[in-house]
C-alpha cells in the first residue's frame, strides 16, 4: 500500500481567530446560512468548520479516508493583518502551535510555516526558529496586503528559502481589486478570484525571471494551479509575439514549468488530467483543501486513484516523499 499524504490542508486554532477578531481591521465573523463566516468587509471570505480546530477529529477523518500523512498549514488571510507585534506574535504562536501537533502525532502530521512576510526581518528571524522547530516548507499568499510576490521588499525572504532548499505552498486569497471587479457577489472570489490570484502570482514570477534568481525554491501552485495549465500556450504565445514578456526572461514560460509542483484540487477527473499532461507524474501531489467547507479528502483521493495505477502512487504520496524528504 502506498503512503498518501495531503500537502494542502488547514488547521487553525480559538487564538488565530480571536486574534484576526480583534485586530484584524476589515476582517468580522458573521453568521450567512447558519454557519459562522469570516467576511473581509461586506464579502464573505471564509467559512469556519469545526474540524478546522480539533487535531483528534483531523485524525480520524483521515483515517476514514484513507490519508497517512497532512502537511497542514494556516490558511488566509495567514498573519498579513494587525501590525508588526501582533503579525509576528501569531505567526510564533501558530508555527508553535503545529510543532505541537507534529509532537502529539509524529506519524501523521508535518507543517508549513506561517511567517509576517510583510514584515522582512522578522520574517526572516521566525524562519529559522520555525525550521529549528521542524517545519516542512513554507505558506505563502499569491499577495501580501496587495503587494506581489516579486517585490523587492520580500527578495531577502526568498534568498533564506532558496538557500534553505525549502518547498513553498503558494495559496490564492481575495485578489486584491475584489470590490472593483465586482466579486463580492455569489462567492466569485473563491470560484474565479482565487484561481486569478495563483495564475497571476505565478505567471509574474515566470515573466520575471523569479526562477532564474532562485535555483532550488520549490514552489507548489494550489488548486491545480488555478488557471495555469488550461494558460500555458498562451503564456508562450504572449512571450513569443510580444517583446515586453522578453525583457527578463529568455526561455519560453512553458519550459518554467518544470519548476512548478501542482496539487491535485481539480474538482473534475477532466481537470486533473489537464493538470497532470502539464506538470508530468512527477510534479503533481494528492491535496484535499480539508476540512474547509468545500474540501474532500475522499473525493480528490478518488480521483487520483482513476488515475493510472503508476502515476496514482506517485500523487499520492512518492512525489511528496522525494519533496519533502519524509
Amino acid at each position: 500500500m502506498s503512503t498518501v499524504i495531503d500537502v494542502h490542508t488547514h488547521m487553525l486554532n480559538d487564538l488565530w481567530l480571536s486574534t484576526i477578531l480583534e485586530h484584524g481591521g476589515h476582517y468580522s465573523l458573521k453568521e450567512l446560512g447558519g454557519q459562522r463566516v469570516i467576511h473581509y468587509g461586506d464579502a464573505p471570505f471564509m467559512t469556519l468548520m469545526d474540524p478546522m480546530f480539533d487535531y483528534a477529529q483531523r485524525i480520524k477523518d483521515m483515517d476514514k479516508a484513507g490519508v497517512d500523512i497532512s502537511i497542514v498549514s494556516l490558511t488566509c488571510p495567514s498573519v498579513y493583518w494587525g501590525g508588526e507585534k501582533i503579525s509576528t506574535s501569531t505567526a510564533q504562536m501558530m508555527n508553535d502551535d503545529m510543532s505541537d501537533q507534529q509532537s502529539n502525532y509524529p506519524d501523521r502530521i508535518r507543517w508549513f510555516a506561517t511567517l509576517p512576510w510583510q514584515y522582512p526581518e522578522k520574517a526572516l528571524i521566525e524562519l529559522e526558529r520555525a525550521i529549528t522547530k521542524g517545519c516542512a516548507g513554507v505558506f505563502v499568499s499569491a499577495s501580501i496586503t496587495g503587494m506581489s510576490l516579486t517585490d523587492q521588499t520580500f527578495a531577502p525572504i526568498w534568498d533564506a528559502i532558496d538557500s534553505r532548499d525549502l518547498p513553498v505552498l503558494i495559496h490564492p486569497g481575495a485578489p486584491p481589486g475584489v470590490a472593483e471587479m465586482d466579486m463580492e457577489k455569489y462567492n466569485l472570489a473563491f470560484s474565479v478570484g482565487f484561481m486569478f490570484d495563483t495564475t497571476l502570482a505565478i505567471s509574474r514570477m515566470i515573466y520575471g525571471g523569479f526562477f532564474d534568481r532562485y535555483k532550488k525554491v520549490k514552489i507548489i501552485a494550489c488548486h491545480a494551479g488555478g488557471a495555469l495549465p488550461y494558460l500555458v500556450g498562451r503564456l508562450d504565445t504572449a512571450f513569443d509575439n510580444m517583446p515586453p514578456c522578453r525583457e527578463i526572461i529568455s526561455e519560453s514560460p512553458s519550459t518554467y514549468f518544470e519548476r512548478l509542483y501542482f496539487d491535485s484540487i481539480a474538482y473534475t477527473q477532466e481537470a486533473l488530467e489537464l493538470c497532470l499532461h502539464v506538470s508530468g507524474s512527477e510534479r503533481l501531489l494528492y491535496g484535499s483543501d480539508y476540512p474547509h467547507n468545500v474540501g474532500d479528502m475522499k473525493g480528490n483521493l478518488e480521483r487520483v486513484n482513476a488515475l493510472a495505477p503508476d502515476i496514482a502512487t506517485k500523487v499520492k504520496g512518492t512525489n511528496a516523499e522525494k519533496l519533502f524528504n519524509l
